[in-house]
């Protein structure tokens, strides 16, 4: 069978994924910050089509590679197929999960202990990479920090779809170890321009819409800090994933315009 070098497709996906991604994970961790349980659904759900699209790719191009990888391990190539595409294939596992998980608002922490996981055996492929002799790459430490992004940002993954769906859970109504907080000390968003237009300051009709403002932008219970920062996790190391599939893109591509074996990673 003749080589087919996809590997800057691949990367392409990366790219794509951890941007959507990264996106959503900003956008929903905005929301959350504002107490709009509506705005992060909108969000969890919105990446669902692009995240699922990506992941179906990449899954199918993961498990083509593995099934058709041309080369024996007498020619010293027999192992990356088991390197690069075994990681490919979980990380296509839970883009689709999330897209399915998503689509259907069904709880995310289920689909986070498959990013967490495969998060933690794309580290572990990473650094065996790296440690290997002979090398699998002729880029071995572009390779781990790639690899580490994803690894981290899977990892980040599960404390951080744990935390929303507490949070998603509380908006609803359920009982959270955090709803408990007093309304008084929520925080309260009014943003410039809600408040009505003509109204005179000190008369009924201002107070009225100040407490209309007040009861919109008011919840009964906030966040902890320290749960925010678990959520926003994510989203950051997404983004350094994604910063070192670009670089990682860019570091290899020449050397794979030309195709052939030659053009090995």
């Amino acid at each position: 069978m003749a080589f087919i070098d996809d590997l800057a497709l691949v990367e392409v996906l990366l790219m794509l994924a951890a941007s959507v991604l990264t996106y959503v994970g900003l956008v929903g961790w905005w929301a959350m910050r504002r107490n709009d349980a509506k705005g992060l659904r909108n969000a969890i759900k919105g990446g669902a089509v692009p995240v699922g699209l990506v992941g179906g790719v990449t899954l199918a191009l993961a498990l083509w590679g593995e099934m058709t990888w041309p080369f024996p391990a007498a020619a010293k190539m027999g192992g990356y197929n088991i390197f690069f595409l075994d990681v490919m294939v979980l990380f296509g596992i839970v883009m689709v999960a999330y897209a399915v998980s998503a689509y259907y608002t069904v709880r995310l922490q289920y689909m986070g202990i498959l990013a967490m996981v495969a998060g933690a055996v794309t580290i572990f492929y990473g650094y065996t990479g790296y440690t290997a002799n002979p090398q699998f790459t002729k880029e071995p430490f572009d390779t781990l920090l790639l690899y580490m992004g994803f690894g981290a940002a899977g990892i980040a993954a599960f404390p951080a779809s744990i935390v929303v769906d507490l949070y998603l859970a509380a908006a609803e109504g359920v009982s959270t170890f955090w709803s408990s907080v007093a309304t008084s000390q929520s925080r309260v968003f009014t943003p410039m321009g809600v408040r009505g237009v003509g109204a005179i300051p000190g008369s009924k009709a201002a107070e009225s819409t100040e407490d209309e403002d007040s009861a919109k932008f008011t919840s009964p219970y906030r966040i902890p800090v320290l749960l925010q920062l678990v959520v926003l996790g994510f989203p950051l190391f997404m983004a350094l994933a994604g910063i070192a599939a670009m670089w990682y893109f860019g570091v290899t591509l020449p050397g794979h315009l030309g195709g052939g074996p030659a053009a090995a990673p």
